[in-house]
């Protein structure tokens, strides 16, 4: 069993930036594939980024490419998401996710989500 616990969220105003953190448990953290997901009230949820376990491959939505960044520690069994430029439809609660290979493919362990509000 694989347990997430996400932080770094809150409110910033349009153009700041914020920082979320997964803390991940569990001894097969490093073949698992991370990601990070977000739900904005009333959408479905969405794929913001994801990071393969296998070559460290990395992938964004369209929406969050060139201000999101995506990166995980294996020893410290962590994945972080710098957010940069934010802007007020990135509000949304954005929850830490972990797959077998990549999270692109299907998410087998979810954290219960961190808030993150975007002032204009």
């Amino acid at each position: 069993q694989v347990q997430l616990v996400e932080s770094g969220g809150g409110l910033v105003q349009a153009g700041g930036s914020l920082r979320l953190s997964c803390a991940a448990s569990g001894r097969i953290f490093t073949r698992l594939g991370m990601g990070w997901f977000r739900q904005a009230p009333g959408k479905e949820r969405e794929l913001v980024a994801g990071i393969n376990w296998n070559n460290n491959n990395t992938y964004y939505a369209d929406s969050v490419k060139g201000r999101f960044v995506i990166s995980r520690g294996n020893a410290t069994n962590t994945v972080h998401l710098q957010m940069n430029s934010l802007r007020p439809e990135d509000t949304a609660v954005y929850f830490c996710a972990a797959g077998i290979f990549s999270v692109s493919i299907g998410v087998n362990f979810w954290g219960k989500g961190t808030l993150v509000t975007i002032a204009s």
